[in-house]
């Protein structure tokens, strides 16, 4: 999916340069003391060419415009400003992913037809006002708390046609054990990463070369294992305190292991507390037979947890090699930043790492899984996993008694939508506003841009 956004983005990219230089320009609206343009209106049309538009476009993304406009106004006026490190990494980082995608510094600017700062200054404003605009919306909005009783009478007023459905959710334990890999690996792998850094330091290949050919950091492996700008805080400490710690650029480091495998290190750029820097990472694969004896020792828990012989908390901390789960009794909790769930130890099916879901799917409440075997999201690592169903909440129309969190999660944003739009239309009956002629016959979102 990634990949596809990323192709897509350069796709729009070079819609918008054609834009560009076709596009006659005009001011088109003009709210307060700023200007849309229509060039502004094309780009963001050939931007999100993907998306379908409640509306026309040609109505939706001006208004959408003058209203970030209305909010960066009165952040001005509220002193709001953007913070200058977030803004920093977060344009870091979309750099570097559209390096990696296009292929090179120079043909990103081929595709944007300017200077790669010019490209990496105006994407750091527009996070910057991204960033402002959410800061000013939380400031309006401020902490919306609800009674119970606001909740009831949310509920209460829903046809029933037009209850909320709760997907399914479930609860999963999890035991997990790392087959041990042989010396020999080991050794290979280290040797390999030797020969890369004999090849370097001799001159016979970039280092970036062997990244993209070998490296098993499959995103920065696209960047020639390129990094991107970041603090110590953000990278692994013992990656981190071999990094830091070069003063080099022509020179690679000494192999340093993480719980992701092997790595070797070339520094590019120090600025201040934040380092760019190449990796090249190895990772050493535990054979058949480790597998299957780690199946083996697995199985034999299996039987004994079906036997009662132990319960399954006091074999997560016993056996389990998991330390995100190992001092929580096993309990998985959600990661997903976009979930209804997310810190939770909710889950709903499409959100469990693939492997776990196809075995709990059918799984009843209490139901211990086989062995089986899969890919540890957190490094990587392939381990033999054991799973229990703890609890399972199936797909359902809401209900006041069961989803009171859930409904009380939709009445809130409902609230929030409110304040929000209630400060759009005092704005805009305070902001002077013209729209030009041809571009004023819309149903727009919100009535009060033309005034009687």
């Amino acid at each position: 999916m990634r990949k596809f956004l990323g192709l897509f983005l350069l796709a729009c990219c070079s819609c918008m340069l054609m834009a560009q230089k076709n596009v006659i320009d005009e001011i088109v609206w003009v709210v307060g003391d700023e200007a849309i343009l229509k060039s502004d209106v094309e780009a963001h049309r050939l931007y999100d060419e993907d998306q379908r538009f409640d509306g026309d476009p040609y109505c939706v993304i001006p208004e959408q415009l003058a209203i970030q406009k209305l909010y960066l106004h009165q952040a001005k006026l509220d002193s709001i400003e953007a913070n200058e490190s977030q803004v920093i990494q977060q344009t870091e980082r979309w750099m570097n992913y559209m390096v990696g995608h296009i292929g090179s510094k120079e043909k990103l600017e081929e595709y944007f037809n300017k200077k790669f700062s010019q490209i990496k200054d105006e994407r750091k404003e527009t996070f910057k006002e991204q960033q402002i605009v959410e800061q000013m919306q939380h400031k309006i909005i401020g902490d919306v708390k609800l009674t119970p009783s606001e909740v009831r009478k949310y509920f209460n007023q829903l046809p029933q046609d037009s209850l909320p459905y709760i997907p399914a959710t479930v609860e999963i334990q999890i035991i997990t054990m790392e087959p041990k890999i042989p010396f020999e690996e080991t050794d290979a792998i280290k040797a390999r990463l030797r020969d890369f850094t004999e090849q370097i330091n001799s001159g016979k290949i970039e280092f970036s070369t062997l990244a993209r050919l070998y490296s098993e950091d499959t995103e920065s492996a696209t960047r020639g294992g390129e990094l991107g700008f970041t603090g110590k805080g953000l990278l692994l400490p013992e990656f981190a305190n071999v990094a830091f710690n070069l003063n080099d650029p022509k020179k690679v480091s000494k192999i340093v292991e993480t719980e992701y495998g092997f790595h070797i290190i070339q520094l590019i750029e120090k600025r201040g507390d934040r380092i760019n820097c190449r990796h090249i990472l190895l990772k050493p694969k535990p054979s058949e037979k480790e597998l299957d004896a780690v199946t083996e020792k697995l199985d034999t828990l299996y039987v004994d947890l079906q036997a009662k012989k132990v319960p399954f908390e006091e074999a997560v901390i016993y056996v389990s090699y998991d330390k995100d789960t190992r001092n929580n009794k096993g309990l998985m909790v959600n990661k997903n930043m976009e979930s209804n769930h997310y810190s939770t130890p909710k889950f709903e099916l499409q959100e469990l790492p693939q492997e776990i879901g196809k075995v709990v799917y059918d799984m009843e409440v209490g139901e211990i899984s086989r062995p089986f075997r899969m890919i540890n999201p957190s490094n990587q690592k392939e381990v033999v996993a054991i799973v229990k169903l703890k609890s399972k909440v199936e797909g359902h129309k809401a209900n006041i008694s069961d989803d009171f969190q859930a409904l009380k999660s939709i009445v809130e944003q409902r609230k929030k939508v409110e304040l929000l739009n209630k400060w759009i239309a005092k704005k805009q009956a305070d902001t002077y506003v013209r729209i030009s002629k041809g571009w004023d016959k819309c149903d727009f979102k919100y009535p009060g841009w033309i005034k009687d």
